[in-house]
């Protein structure tokens, strides 16, 4: 064991400024990108004759034929160039390709009643003025579908390649059935009268994996921040000082947003997000322990995390019913997704040569500056562009 270290720490040594560089770059790769894949909203409703879906989405994706299934960022997909295009579209016009489109996107929808498939009618298309091109826009669909005379549930979902997608059964009432669906699920069988009852352990299961995913891989400026506090120090107490105050911080302000008590501009909190980011990292290259306002700090910064988390929260439709449970399970998943950044960057790097007196000088500072490098990008192209 301690001749595979001293190999391995051999190589590191060598390869230490190209390794740098390219994780510089990488992360500065990671931090340009400005079109992240959000979850599509569907609000159902259901008469004896008539099924009526309302969506709110980013339409460009869909009309630009983008998969968007495992997608994080429209600029990974080979149809970016088509996505911007639509992106500056006046809204009639963005609207009109839309319509064009609708027979073959039609095809995409999963809709059932029973056994028998529905075809969905595309009956509005709303699109918001063009604002900055460097953030998606929500539109409105509205479809019908005709219903089968009889009372059989109805199922609603679309394939893969449009993304994730928020179903929710609006019917008045506070229980309305909520779901989180990934690659081309549908949604539980839906009543034409009243809610669908929704279980308990499955909406919770469905938050945790909601809140997991925002870490990883979606939630990288998170990711960043948190190796930035384990980059710090290996010890034990230190890092559980941190995470500590960083994980009670962001409890508090994602509960007080969920619940409206708390409200910030994420033009905002976006750019604060990413100072925080550059600020830790600057510290881990100056400190050399953790010190008292440290954690003070790290606390400071969580209630801005906790205040991006929200936004996440809030894109799900978190059911009214399913508050305290949806709320707890989400802010779970996203404690498990920061134990997982953590845990791969102890095994990968910490367990091996933590140990060692060039840790710090070689490991542990040029990977903060890599990390404040990325904060730096962010904070510029979020404040200022």
């Amino acid at each position: 064991m301690a001749a595979a270290k001293l190999a391995f720490s051999s190589i590191l040594s060598r390869l230490r400024p190209a390794t740098l560089g390219a994780a510089t770059g990488a992360l500065l790769s990671a931090a340009a990108a400005a079109h992240e894949i959000r979850p599509a909203v569907v609000d159902v409703e259901a008469s004896a004759e008539r099924l009526t879906l309302t969506i709110r989405l980013s339409l460009e994706a869909m009309v630009a034929g983008i998969d968007l299934d495992g997608l994080e960022d429209t600029d990974d997909a080979p149809e970016a160039d088509r996505y911007d295009a639509l992106r500056a579209l006046e809204p009639e016009a963005l609207a009109a390709a839309a319509r064009d489109a609708w027979p073959e996107l039609a095809r995409g929808f999963l809709l059932r009643a029973g056994d028998a498939a529905l075809e969905p009618v595309l009956d509005d298309v709303s699109v918001p003025e063009t604002g900055d091109l460097d953030l998606p826009r929500d539109s409105l669909l509205r479809l019908t579908a005709a219903l089968p005379p009889d009372d059989s549930l109805v199922t609603v979902g679309w394939i893969a390649s449009y993304g994730p997608l928020v179903v929710r059964q609006i019917d008045g009432s506070a229980d309305a059935y909520a779901a989180y669906l990934f690659g081309g699920q549908t949604s539980d069988p839906l009543p034409r009268t009243g809610t669908a009852a929704q279980d308990a352990l499955q909406a919770f299961g469905q938050y945790l994996a909601i809140g997991f995913l925002h870490i990883l891989p979606k939630g990288l400026d998170h990711m960043l921040f948190v190796l930035g506090l384990f980059f710090l120090s290996l010890k034990m107490r230190s890092l559980l000082l941190q995470v500590t105050a960083f994980t009670l911080a962001h409890t508090v302000t994602l509960a007080c947003s969920a619940l409206g008590l708390a409200k910030a501009d994420p033009n905002l909190v976006e750019p604060l997000i990413a100072a925080s980011i550059v600020y830790v990292a600057a510290e881990n290259v100056f400190l050399k322990t953790v010190t008292p306002w440290r954690v003070a700090v790290v606390f400071g910064f969580g209630l801005l995390h906790g205040l991006g988390f929200a936004t996440a929260l809030n894109e799900t439709g978190l059911s009214p019913a399913r508050f305290a449970s949806g709320l707890i399970a989400f802010n779970l998943g996203v404690e498990l997704g920061q134990i997982a950044v953590i845990a791969c960057a102890y095994l990968s790097i910490g367990h091996w040569f933590g140990g060692q007196p060039w840790y710090r000088a070689r490991i542990a500072i040029p990977a903060s500056l890599a990390i404040g490098c990325a904060g730096a990008y962010w904070f510029v192209e979020r404040a200022f562009f």
